[in-house]
């Protein structure tokens, strides 16, 4: 019997590797998407020029499939034995490419292409192995049908198990493995037909698989340890991959450091720096608030400060991670920077996107805090939107106060502007703010009142009495709201509005003057 009398008896087998190949390909796309994000940023534009990338590749990997004529059996294993070994170790390769050079965008986009060349041979090939046993029509609708099917089970695979319970380190060597055993499965249905050199040289292949594989199952937790160290600088104290975001938090000095997707969201050397400004401008002109809204701010140091206001009786803070208000609610260094905030009493949490809570609550606040980090994407954009803004003005009382931390006044002056218009278009009176924060350089805030009121001059009278703080005081209140001349020079005058159908606002923001920063 011959290799393919032996496949007429295992073409299910073909078509359930193309389940499996499907589901491999799919999970390795979003794979090399995801570490485009955490290493080269806005996530929009790296997943669909990744996706893009892969699938044009795809198209040309078909394309020289036809160069083969002969032993495509054996070349579809083989080419799952090397699909193996690449999808396993993607993200080892990126950690590694980074430690070394500090920039992986060639390394990414070419993992991108070379995967996507493989995958785009697999069909091609099985189609060709199957073309003996079923029709053509039979034959094409079932192989597109079995891949498509792997492509659903792993994008759910991807969303619910990969990224947020294996994390990027154990994902790929799932990827690996089914790519191996999908080369072991065929090569078991069709080994008695195979010549003694065919075996001796798949043996070879499969011992050298398995080393590969279980290497990179024992190391591949260290080798990303080590690259996370180098990429910090710092000594890495917690480091966990949730369904949203790369959360890490390093140690240096006497100092503890937040970064989330490798952006920094917080420090100890001078988190008071932004929270105090960030709370208590609007909070002391708010008049005895009895309860706020806190969007973002999911690290709890936020409403560490607004429980220092002993008539806060309600505080609801949402953030769309759980991960992090875990940590903040749980982890023992989290716990001594905000201080316990997030298990008080009046503290609710709720895990939910702050635009869809706006949208749908029922209650109303004294004030709303907005807390989320720079508008560097669309989908980060859309919580800086007219529209947004819109739902805020919604939900606070009649007097109410509102503010948003809103980047860099000078290295992002566009972006500031923008957001400050945008606000303002949303019927607010608005207030630029502006600290020096030491590890962030010059940062600003928009503060807004649903109420016409002059805003700079109430709180430079304005007064914090017995409030406890660490930095701020009356007389940094006076100064806050206080800007000097143009520092670079710049068309400030033809600034759009940021809409949902219109998201101008990442635009300014990733043309500020960042190469100065």
């Amino acid at each position: 019997m011959g290799i393919i009398e032996s496949l007429k008896k295992t073409s299910t087998l073909l078509k359930v590797a193309l389940f499996a190949t499907g589901l491999a390909g799919i999970v390795s796309e979003y794979t090399i998407s995801t570490l485009a994000t955490y290493f080269l940023g806005d996530s929009v534009f790296q997943w669909t020029i990744i996706v893009s990338m892969m699938l044009f590749s795809m198209g040309l990997g078909s394309r020289l499939s036809k160069k083969f004529e002969e032993k495509l059996l054996e070349k579809f294993i083989a080419i799952e034995f090397l699909l193996s070994i690449i999808a396993s170790n993607v993200t080892v390769i990126v950690y590694v490419c980074f430690a070394f050079y500090g920039n992986t965008t060639f390394v990414i986009y070419f993992l991108s292409v070379l995967i996507g060349l493989l995958i785009g041979m697999e069909i091609p090939i099985v189609i060709r192995l199957n073309e003996k046993f079923e029709k053509l029509k039979v034959n094409i609708s079932s192989a597109l049908e079995n891949d498509y099917y792997g492509s659903l089970v792993g994008g759910i695979f991807f969303a619910f198990v990969g990224l947020p319970i294996l994390g990027l380190v154990y994902t790929p060597l799932i990827l690996g493995s089914i790519n191996f055993m999908v080369a072991l499965l065929l090569l078991w249905a069709t080994w008695e037909d195979l010549q003694k050199k065919q075996k001796t040289r798949f043996l070879t292949y499969i011992a050298g698989v398995l080393i590969i594989l279980s290497t990179s199952a024992l190391l591949s937790k260290d080798v990303v340890n080590w690259g996370d160290r180098i990429r910090y600088r710092d000594l890495v104290v917690y480091s966990e991959q949730s369904r949203y975001q790369k959360i890490v938090m390093t140690y240096s000095k006497g100092d503890y450091w937040l970064f989330l997707n490798g952006n920094q969201q917080l420090s100890t050397l001078d988190e008071a720096l932004y929270h105090e400004p960030l709370v208590h401008a609007p909070m002391v002109l708010s008049k005895e608030a009895r309860s706020v809204l806190v969007l973002g701010g999911g690290d709890g140091v936020a409403v560490r400060e607004l429980l220092k206001y002993p008539e806060v009786s309600q505080i609801v803070l949402v953030d769309l991670d759980p991960a992090v208000t875990s940590m903040a609610q749980n982890h023992p260094i989290m716990l001594g920077i905000n201080e316990n905030s997030l298990n008080d009493d009046r503290v609710t949490v709720i895990n939910q996107d702050g635009f869809q809570f706006l949208a749908e609550t029922q209650e109303r606040f004294d004030v709303v805090i907005a807390d989320f980090p720079d508008p560097r994407t669309v989908d980060l954009g859309r919580l800086y939107s007219r529209e947004f803004y819109d739902l805020v003005h919604q939900v606070l009382n009649e007097r109410g106060m509102m503010i948003t931390q809103a980047g860099s006044p000078y290295y992002a002056r566009q972006a500031f502007d923008c957001i400050d218009l945008t606000i303002q278009s949303a019927g607010f009176n608005t207030l630029k703010l502006h600290n020096q924060v030491l590890s962030l350089g010059e940062w600003g805030w928009i503060m807004g009142s649903k109420k016409k009121r002059d805003l700079k001059s109430d709180l430079q009278s304005a007064s914090l009495g017995s409030l406890p703080t660490q930095w701020l005081t009356d007389a940094a209140l006076t100064r806050i709201s206080s800007f000097g001349g143009e520092v670079f020079e710049a068309d400030y005058t033809s600034i759009a509005i940021n809409r949902l159908h219109d998201p101008v606002l990442y635009h300014y923001y990733l043309n500020g003057r960042w190469d100065l920063y």
